[in-house]
C-alpha cells in the first residue's frame, strides 16, 4: 500500500471512528453491533479509498456519514431477522402478573385448585408444560396443533391464571 494511501486511511479513521460510532450505536442501540458496523464500514471505505478525496472535505463527511448509516441499518435488518426467528425463551413465556414467580412455581404452589379454575384444553397445555416438562414441538404433537398455537395458548392460559391469582 503506497504511503499517501495508508496516511488517507489513518486520517480517515482518526477524523471519523468516534462520529461514525455514534451514529451506528443510534441505529443499533447496543455497543458490540455498533463496533461491528464501524469496522465494516471502515472496509467499505477502505475497498473504495481510490473514490476519496480529501478527508477533510465535506464531500469526504457526506459519504462516510453514507456509509456508516447503511453499515448500521443493513446490520440492524440482519439483527432483526435474526431475532424474529429465534424462538420465544421458556423464561419470558412463563411469567406471570408476579414478575418473581413462574407458571410451574403457581401449579406447584396452588395445586390442582389453581388448575381447576382452567378450561380443560387450557389445563392439559399447562400440565404438558410445567408438569410433564414437554418441549413445544412435544406438546404441539400430542395436541396436533402448531407450535406457534401451542405457545399462543399456553400465553393465554398463563393470563388466565394470572387473572385466577388476582382474585384470590
Amino acid at each position: 500500500m503506497e504511503k499517501n494511501v495508508s496516511d488517507k486511511i489513518r486520517r480517515l479513521y482518526e477524523l471519523y471512528e468516534q462520529p461514525m460510532y455514534r451514529i451506528a450505536f443510534a441505529v443499533l442501540k447496543r455497543t458490540e453491533p455498533a463496533e461491528d458496523a464501524v469496522s465494516e464500514a471502515f472496509l467499505r471505505l477502505i475497498k473504495h479509498i481510490g473514490r476519496i478525496g480529501d478527508p477533510e472535505s465535506e464531500q469526504t463527511k457526506r459519504y462516510v456519514v453514507k456509509v456508516i448509516k447503511s453499515t448500521s441499518i443493513t446490520q440492524y435488518r440482519k439483527q432483526k431477522r435474526f431475532l424474529e426467528r429465534e424462538p420465544y425463551a421458556d423464561e419470558e413465556l412463563l411469567r406471570v402478573s408476579d414478575p418473581s414467580q413462574s407458571v410451574e412455581e403457581m401449579v406447584i404452589g396452588a395445586g390442582k385448585e389453581l388448575l381447576a379454575g382452567l378450561s380443560e384444553p387450557e389445563r392439559e397445555l399447562v400440565e404438558m408444560r410445567c408438569v410433564s416438562g414437554l418441549s413445544w414441538k412435544e406438546t404441539a404433537e400430542r395436541l396436533d396443533i402448531t407450535e406457534t398455537a401451542a405457545r399462543k395458548r399456553f400465553e393465554r392460559a398463563k393470563k388466565h391464571l394470572g387473572n385466577l391469582l388476582n382474585k384470590e
